[in-house]
């Protein structure tokens, strides 16, 4: 039982908040917080990443490591990949990627909407595994990470399969649901299409169907590849069919030997032959007979090759329950999804706020102390050159100026080039600059209203 619950929250199935699995959270946390690795800044060698994942937070193999730090740098597998990766990381036909002393990798710019608010007392944080370091329990995510990239994973008795969806098109439902909570599912279907996968391919589920996987947060949708006709250059040869897009999941090299083997048992007699000229473009081209009818070419491929999949769809992720650092898994629909994420963000941005405003008012509070003893400074110098030491000192001012242990400390530590005239008019300046920040904080903190419109 330990071992079946260890599987279902601390590996296979992602959150619903950042959409992200362990090992995916602290490699991303890794690569932010120990080794700066941001998008404008260097590129480092995977091999170094996986060992710092693995020594520090994700006690399991370093191969496991890596193939999740793959998976997130693949441009086929993700719909907005949270690596920058240099090296070869694998390919739409069926590569594996190169071992790990041969990649680098960075964070790619929209990991960092993942990170970017983690120091800013949003999220809570837990003792990694053997105590001497901590770790966010989830990211401060700033967009549906998990409707974005979808999500594969297998754990016990239960699984998640969630596809790839277009990050505007989720970002247009979830401002809708900010305008209107009570949003159904039909409306909300009217800005999300139904899934995009990175490879392209053609949904051809009708939309009763479609609703029905989000209604329900199981099923399965058909998916195909696209083609089109290719009129030859010259008189004598063939007509082609150009073959632009596959389903999601379909190694390329594998579709075009199934192919391929029509073609040897000849199985399909209008079909001559079967040529592989993709780059980062899938292009596989057919050649067919002059009389041949495209259409039953491709209806026949259709039927019995992987060019045409059922994709299944199980929209089970962690939930966070009561306690803060307990998730539990759970199937949502699409609405649950988004309202989760939504709720989660209010929480992330009022946090946020409360953050930004207990700093603002730390150094309010110093700057205040420090303008009392401005206008009476000669009287400070006295007290400080009369007093026997620090200690001394910081009870005579803190006695004679009402100031608190922060404020006397700020003012011993002084540089004295700070006591020019200019000086306490740019401390003046900052007192009133950051009273009114915190007077916009305190608004935003007092009207929920006022958060959702930040957040939207």
């Amino acid at each position: 039982l330990s071992y079946a619950l260890s599987v279902i929250t601390s590996r296979a199935l992602p959150d619903a908040r950042d959409g992200l699995k362990p090992v995916q959270r602290r490699i991303l946390y890794t690569m932010q917080k120990d080794l700066h690795l941001r998008p404008d800044g260097r590129y480092v060698k995977s091999a170094r990443v996986v060992g710092d994942v693995m020594g520090k937070y994700h006690p399991h193999g370093d191969q496991a490591i890596y193939d999740a730090l793959a998976r997130m740098s693949q441009d086929f597998t993700l719909r907005a990949p949270l690596v920058d990766g240099r090296g070869n990381f694998g390919s739409l036909d069926g590569d594996s990627p190169a071992a790990m002393r041969y990649t680098e990798c960075k964070l790619a710019p929209i990991a960092i909407e993942l990170l970017s608010e983690l120091a800013q007392g949003t999220v809570n944080f837990r003792p990694n595994y053997d105590g001497q370091s901590f770790e966010p329990i989830v990211l401060p995510a700033r967009f549906p990470n998990l409707l974005v990239n979808g999500s594969q994973g297998i754990a016990v008795g239960m699984a998640t399969s969630i596809p790839p969806h277009n990050l505007g098109e989720v970002i247009d439902a979830s401002v809708a649901l900010i305008d209107d909570p009570e949003l159904p599912l039909a409306k909300l279907l009217q800005h999300i299409r139904g899934p995009d996968f990175p490879t392209g391919g053609q949904l051809v589920s009708t939309k009763r169907e479609l609703t029905e996987v989000y209604e329900t947060g199981h099923g399965s949708l058909k998916l195909r590849g696209e083609w089109r006709e290719e009129t030859p250059k010259g008189k004598r040869d063939n007509p082609r069919i150009v073959i632009k897009s596959i389903p999601y999941g379909v190694v390329r090299g594998t579709l075009v030997e199934k192919i391929a083997e029509v073609i040897i048992q000849r199985k399909l007699p209008h079909l001559l032959d079967v040529r592989d000229e993709s780059t980062e473009e899938t292009r596989i081209v057919l050649e067919i007979k002059k009389d041949a009818d495209p259409q039953l070419v491709m209806a026949y491929l259709y039927k019995q090759t992987p060019l045409s999949t059922s994709v299944t769809v199980n929209l089970t992720c962690l939930v966070p329950t009561e306690q803060a650092d307990v998730a539990a898994p759970q199937r949502l629909t699409l609405k649950e999804m988004l309202e989760v994420f939504l709720d989660f963000r209010l929480d992330v941005v009022t946090r946020r706020l409360e953050h930004d405003l207990a700093k603002l008012l730390e150094r309010i509070h110093l700057l205040e102390g420090l303008i009392i003893i401005f206008d009476a400074l000669d009287q400070a110098i006295q007290i400080i050159r009369r007093s026997e030491g620090k200690v001394d000192a910081a009870k005579q001012l803190m006695k004679r100026f009402e100031l608190t242990d922060v404020q006397v400390d700020a003012i011993l530590e002084l540089k004295l080039y700070r006591l020019a005239k200019l000086e306490i008019l740019e401390l003046r300046r900052e007192l009133e600059e950051r009273r009114g920040q915190a007077e916009r904080i305190e608004a935003l903190l007092a009207s929920r209203p006022a958060r959702w419109k930040l957040i939207r």
